[in-house]
């Protein structure tokens, strides 16, 4: 019997032809639950398509880069608006619906409008506007669609164009043949379009269109970062489509693209980053719209995709803008990213399994003994929440993975992530808040307690005991990815609980105390100092008789780059921010831990990509600030640090990463693939001298001790209110 052929792997073209298939229902369903106002998205599906709801951090995605292009194609048309004729080329349209939501808004006058796309495509858009009786009476009572050559649609103001971008002279042909004036204000529109082609046609095209006008804008929306782990996930994701991202390593940050536009005949160019848009050209009513259209925790997410796509616009000729299309940020590219000071190596500590998960907790339990619970990850070759626990024991210096017998027949755990489990002093650790759903928060408070620990010697596993505990009377909202932290006031235990989401509101600005008794309690106890602002995802450790509050995201989903200190006064304890120099880099889902008299502030997202947060070292002393980086050399896959767990291995003086990664936008799931752990001896190797950044200046540690100015948000006491023997951190600064 013969071998049977292999199946032929989809074309690149045809696979080209997908990402914008997928791209259109995208755009229609961000539109169905009302992200953007243009309801002809739902009117465009290519033949095949059927409407799907996507997920909230995809219409997110689709909105921001629909608000990028308008903004930028506004911009053009109130630039031009006293020309007797402007044309707008959209390269690589597919089935977007743009010039029929333009038409709608009267933007159009005076204005045509060329979609070029392959010809198999734009036969299918000319046919599905023909028979859709609004989409072809837009176009003008005169439009026709034509069965053969290149212009396979043309209405009034409307030009359909099969042709391959590739093929230059041909588009030039097709263009002037749709009656294309070059002497007339042109702007070329290409999202995710140039990427595709050979960078030498793509170069190509980019100086034609320099040279071919006289007066021309080019907006451009594509990737960048491919090397950073989000940039890995997000390149592999299109090779596997069989839709390289070509033009990716040849311009891999927005430098490079603004350097690949003026050296190709553009007078000017602009870039920024999705994450600089939406923060500064999205208005903040539209942004508090945009979050309470449908639940949302997907932040990481969020942010890490808008950092890896960019809009750009290029200009030549006579000036058609009287003001800046992105005013005050054109020199995006100059601005400056983190410095690191040094590195921290990273190594696999073990090839263990279990653990490939996020939003989880994971705290030490015994000598050598790491527990994990809750998450959302792998099991069974599926996704779900995680309803084992999960152990960690190390015995003779190698790690091994284990379960956890619970002491109650039939009990799990109840698959909640983003909860608090915290340790305490009297032997038990607290479960605390968290959530099954962005609309389902985990409402009980368990106790978790283990009765009897493993045994490295006989490979036993730990009993646990879960226990719920009673609701706690008039605790304030349930909520997730907030903070719980051990304390003492007047000789009693507390637990104090700061921040979070809730089902009702983004971001809670709120906290309580909780006697640590049996049975848990809200106790009022007098907190002064300004109130600091709301956060979520941010991290909290006890120093000092008080907890370090340091980062998170705010209401309005900017990171935060405060260090708060709430430290014990008179009569209970007082808010004071840290002053760190330099100013720390704002972040958020990182993880804390205190040590040698640091605060150590290990991964998180941040909006400097490429760059990726690693390690950073405040002296609490001084308020010396250091950022590390890790090095993942050594590690297989691209290490995410965030939705990650961490626990500080005090005799090794290294810390241990568990998990970490999560859903990247559309193009699948990443979950770190194995524990690792941070080497510190690098750190304390440079604890005596730290560098500015500019290099310009040498602190020693033991002569920049700042004096006393601590106290009431006034600024009148004078650190009266620390208990006695705690001595006074200098960098504490009353605000």
């Amino acid at each position: 019997m013969g071998r049977r052929k292999a199946a032929a792997s989809p074309s690149p073209s045809r696979q080209v032809r997908s990402t914008g298939s997928s791209s259109a229902a995208s755009k229609g369903s961000a539109a169905a639950l009302g992200y953007t106002r243009d309801r002809f998205a739902l009117k465009m599906l290519p033949p095949g398509g059927r409407r799907r709801r996507r997920a909230p951090v995809i219409h997110r995605g689709y909105y921001a880069r629909a608000q990028a292009v308008e903004h930028c194609v506004r911009a053009f048309l109130l630039s031009t608006q006293g020309c007797p004729r402007r044309q707008i080329i959209s390269l690589g349209a597919g089935f977007d619906s743009f010039y029929f939501f333009l038409k709608s808004e009267g933007l159009l006058d005076r204005a045509v409008i060329f979609e070029v796309d392959f010809p198999d495509v734009v036969c299918h858009k000319s046919a599905l506007i023909s028979r859709t009786e609004e989409l072809a009476a837009l176009t003008g009572n005169g439009a026709s669609a034509q069965a053969l050559g290149v212009v396979t649609f043309s209405g009034e103001d409307y030009r359909l164009l099969g042709v391959d971008l590739s093929e230059l002279p041909r588009l030039e042909e097709a263009l002037h043949g749709a009656g294309l004036d070059p002497k007339a204000p042109t702007m070329l529109l290409a999202e995710v379009v140039l990427t595709y082609m050979e960078v030498e046609r793509s170069d190509a095209l980019v100086q034609w269109a320099a040279e071919h006008f006289l007066k021309v804008w080019f907006i451009l929306y594509e990737q960048v970062h491919p090397e950073d782990p989000f940039g890995c996930v997000m390149r592999n994701h299109f090779s596997r489509l069989n839709s390289q991202l070509r033009s990716l390593a040849h311009y891999p940050d927005c430098k490079a693209q603004r350097m690949r536009f003026l050296q190709r005949g553009w007078t000017e160019c602009s870039v920024l980053d999705m994450n600089e848009f939406y923060t500064h050209f999205v208005p903040g009513d539209e942004q508090q719209r945009i979050q309470a259209l449908e639940p949302f925790d997907e932040f990481e997410e969020w942010h890490l995709k808008c950092s890896h796509y960019f809009i750009l616009v290029a200009s030549k000729g006579e000036a058609l803008s009287p003001t800046p299309v992105f005013p005050g940020l054109e020199a995006s590219s100059a601005r400056c990213l983190p410095y690191f000071t040094g590195t921290v190596t990273a190594s696999v500590c073990a090839s263990v399994t279990g653990l490939r998960r996020y939003g989880h907790r994971s705290v030490i339990i015994a000598p050598h003994v790491v527990l994990t619970t809750g998450g959302f990850g792998e099991h069974g070759g599926r996704h779900c929440r995680l309803t084992e626990l999960h152990v960690l024991i190390k015995h003779k210096g190698v790690w091994r993975t284990g379960s956890v017998s619970l002491a109650k027949p039939g009990g799990a755990w109840d698959g909640r992530l983003f909860h608090t489990l915290t340790p305490l002093r009297a032997g038990w650790a607290v479960v605390l808040g968290g959530r099954k759903s962005p609309v389902d928060p985990a409402v009980e408070v368990q106790r978790l307690r283990v009765l009897e620990a493993a045994d490295p010697l006989a490979s036993s596993s730990p009993v646990v005991e879960l226990t719920p505990l009673p609701p706690v009377k008039d605790l304030p909202l349930p909520r997730w990815r907030h903070t719980a932290t051990e304390v003492v006031h007047q000789g009693e235990a507390y637990l104090f609980v700061y921040g979070g989401c809730c089902s009702r509101q983004s971001v809670l600005a709120d906290w309580c105390f909780l006697h640590l008794e049996e049975e848990l309690c809200d106790q009022q106890i007098p907190v002064g100092g300004p109130v600091p602002a709301g956060r979520h995802s941010h991290s909290a450790c006890s120093w000092a008789g008080g907890v370090l509050v340091a980062g998170g995201l705010d209401a309005a989903e900017q990171p935060l780059g405060t260090i708060l200190f709430l430290r014990p006064a008179e009569r209970g304890f007082q808010w004071h921010s840290i002053e760190t120099h330099p100013p720390l880099t704002p972040r958020y889902s990182h993880t804390a831990h205190v040590h040698r008299g640091k605060l150590l502030l290990v991964g998180g997202v941040w909006f400097h990509a490429p760059s990726v947060p690693g390690m950073a070292v405040i002296d609490l002393t001084t308020g010396l600030a250091a950022e590390y980086h890790i090095d993942t050399a050594s590690l297989e896959w691209p290490l995410m640090l965030h939705n990650h767990s961490s626990v500080f291995l005090p005799e090794e003086e290294e810390v241990l990463l568990l998990g970490g990664g999560g859903s990247c936008f559309s193009f699948g799931t990443h979950l770190n693939q194995y524990p690792v752990s941070l080497a510190l001896a690098d750190v304390w190797s440079e604890e005596c001298v730290l560098s500015n950044p500019q290099g310009n200046l040498a602190h020693e540690r033991r002569k920049v001790a700042q004096p006393w100015r601590g106290g009431g948000g006034d600024g009148s006491e004078q650190g009266t209110g620390l208990k006695k023997g705690l001595a006074p951190p200098p960098c504490i600064l009353g605000t």
